[in-house]
This record gives C-alpha cells, structure tokens and sequence, in this order.
C-alpha cells in the first residue's frame, strides 16, 4: 500500500517557508494573528458559502479535508461530531476540500472510492451522512493557498474578531483508540472561556495537500500509460477454472465482456480505472473477452485503445457457453459478468448486468488488507 501511506508530516518549520526552496514552489501556513481570509465558495448542498456568512458565530473552525486521503477519512466522524457538539454553543464548523482534482495521479486513490472534485464530495457526504458545510476550492485553490494548510486535514482556528488563534492537527492520533490530546477541541473551549490559547499551533500529519503545480506528474504517469504494451492471450476451459480457484492470497477483479456488447463497453473505462487505483495494494485484474477467436484482433484493438494495463484473455473457443461454464456453472452465460474474487477463491463481489463500480470499490476497499484494520472497516456496514 504504497500511496497508502504517503503521509506528511508538516513542521513548524512551513511557517517561514520561502516562496521557492529548492526549485519548488511552497505554500506557506497563514501565520498565528492573522485575519482570517475570505472565501465565497460552493458547498455540496448546491449553496455558495461566503464568510460573512459566520459572522455571528464566537469561534469559526476552518478544517482544509478531502475525500481520498485515508486520514482524512477517519476524521470525518470527529468532524461531524466538533459541528453537532458545538453548533449551539456559538462555534461555525467550515470544511474545505481545497486539492486540485487534477493533480492527483489515479494511483493516488488508492484508498477511497472517488477523487476530489465537487460531484465526489457529494457522494462521499451521502454515502457517510456528513451534515456540516463542506466546500470545494480545487478549481482555482486561491483560498486554500490564502490559508496554506500543508495536509489533510489541517485546523485553523480563529476568535470572535477572526483572528487566527490555533492552526494544525486535529488531535494527535488518526487512530481513534489512540488520542489522548484533543488539540484542536481544546483551542475552542479556551476561546468560548475568554481565555488565551494556551497550544497555539501543532504539526500536522496526512496526505500532502494536491497543489496545481502536480499535474506533471499526472502527465508523466499518463504518458508512462500510453507507453505500457497492451496484449490479449487465448484461455480455455482448464486457465478458466484456475482463474476461478484464485489460489492463494492474492485477490482478484475478473470482467467477462465482448466488443459488441454496449454496457461492456460502457463500464469498461471504470473497471480500468478501478485497476489503476488499487492495483499497488495488490489488486489483480483479467478481462475475459467473450469474442470469436478469430477476433483477436479487433479485441486487441479495442484493449490498445482503452490502455488495458491489466491481463487480458480470449475465449480460444466458439463454444462461448461451455467455456463460460468452466468458470461458474450457474452463470447463464450473458455479459457483462464481474466478479470480485478474494483468496483461495472467495466470491466478495458477484454481478451480472451493468457493475457498480462505487459498491465494488467499497468492497475492495473493505477487503484488500491494509497496515491499520480501521482504514478496511471504514468501508463496512453501509
């Protein structure tokens, strides 16, 4: 899980960060006494979100987020729980998703089912019953770069007169068993007691914030896409069944298509990406065409088109029904057929018809093991 736990952690040292270092464009923390800089910005209930519109409110909290850092994520909870707690008490809860959904190379969400844009906010707010204000700034990033936050999440806490009080970490574990320092809760309650902050500032931990200045290395990794060959290999009755054993730990998206069939053709660029997101923590991918063999190559055409980086396979026969038998008895043969399959052969996901690609990736997401067992159940009971 490589990308899985590429998590920043921000010193103080941020805070006198140059313009450049080092050939890199920094982005440097708003500092401590500051005016709190203003946004006006849309929110995944369709309303746009100024400033002025907490005016009213004792203590504003500002928290920079996002929806596919695996961080960010386990603070969703705290964060909707800081927003209920504390929404009568005369303290405005703001979250603000401030990466550059361009920026952000696929294999980078290889925690979450959706990237950053404004419509993955929405879905996320739904799938998790999130009620506080949560505002998309990816396009342009003026207002992240006006308050700097360096990973999400990252607090700004700012006083009755908007002055920045308390910015950095949330608390000081992303496991919630494990806080035992409720840094940015404290700041609040000495604000709304009247009196001095006493911890003014933390570092923070989680994934670095997507700046624009990325997307090269978005680019580089599409163009390192294009470049990989792209090949399809005949399989008969005996490669299908033991397609079918996965045999071992490893686990499996197998996606039975045809280039004739409409809704194959349709899921196919997101079964693709769905590879691409998971696959360094360990994702395996075979399409099975279900095609003539003396269509190969059309099929390959087809697969070099889409960039089909995984494994690809042919029927080597034009007994379609017999082969397809090989692999599962009781399937009746039509297509699109995706099927999840975890070790030894355990069927986590099984469709026929069209996919949904978010309830498969919430069962990859829910199954595929990872360093933490709170980020997979993240993704349980839903």
């Amino acid at each position: 899980m490589r990308k899985l736990f590429s998590i920043a952690l921000i010193s103080l040292m941020s805070l006198a960060a140059p313009l450049m270092a080092h050939g890199q464009i920094q982005h440097p923390i708003l500092p401590l006494g500051s005016k709190a800089p203003n946004f006006a910005l849309p929110g995944v209930d369709g309303k746009i979100h100024k400033l002025s519109d907490y005016a009213k409110a004792r203590v504003l909290v500002v928290i920079f987020t996002c929806d596919h850092c695996p961080i960010a994520q386990m603070y969703e909870s705290r964060i909707e729980k800081l927003y209920e707690d504390y929404k009568n008490r005369g303290v405005a809860v703001v979250a603000i998703e401030g990466n550059d959904p361009k920026a952000t190379v696929i294999d980078e969400l290889d925690s979450s089912d959706v990237g950053d844009t404004l419509a993955d906010m929405k879905i996320r707010v739904q799938y998790k019953h999130l009620h506080y204000p949560y505002l998309y700034d990816g396009d342009t990033q003026a207002v992240t770069r006006a308050y700097g936050p360096q990973a999400t999440p990252h607090v700004f806490i700012f006083d009755q007169n908007r002055r920045l009080r308390y910015q950095g970490r949330f608390d000081n574990s992303y496991r919630i068993e494990k806080v035992t320092t409720h840094d940015a809760q404290n700041a609040i309650d000495e604000l709304l007691a009247g009196k001095p902050v006493k911890v003014t500032h933390t570092a923070v931990f989680g994934c670095s914030t997507k700046w624009a200045e990325k997307k090269a290395l978005v680019a580089e990794y599409n163009e390192k896409l294009d470049a990989t060959l792209v090949t399809v290999s005949m399989v008969g009755a005996a490669g299908l069944k033991k397609l079918r054993v996965n045999r071992g730990e490893k686990y499996t998206l197998v996606d039975f298509w045809a280039t004739w069939c409409s809704s194959c053709i349709a899921e196919f660029a997101d079964l693709q990406n769905t590879y691409r997101m998971y696959s360094d923590r360990g994702l395996n991918m075979v399409t099975v065409s279900v095609n003539s063999p003396d269509e190969k190559q059309g099929v390959l055409n087809f697969l070099q088109k889409h960039h089909a980086t995984s494994e690809n396979l042919l029927l080597d026969s034009d007994d379609a029904a017999s082969l397809q038998a090989a692999f599962d008895p009781e399937w009746q043969s039509a297509v699109p057929y995706t099927i999840l399959l975890g070790p030894n052969g355990k069927v986590l996901y099984k469709t026929l018809g069209s996919v949904d690609i978010l309830q498969l990736r919430r069962k990859i997401l829910a199954a595929v093991p990872s360093a933490y067992i709170g980020f997979n159940k993240y993704w349980e009971g839903q």
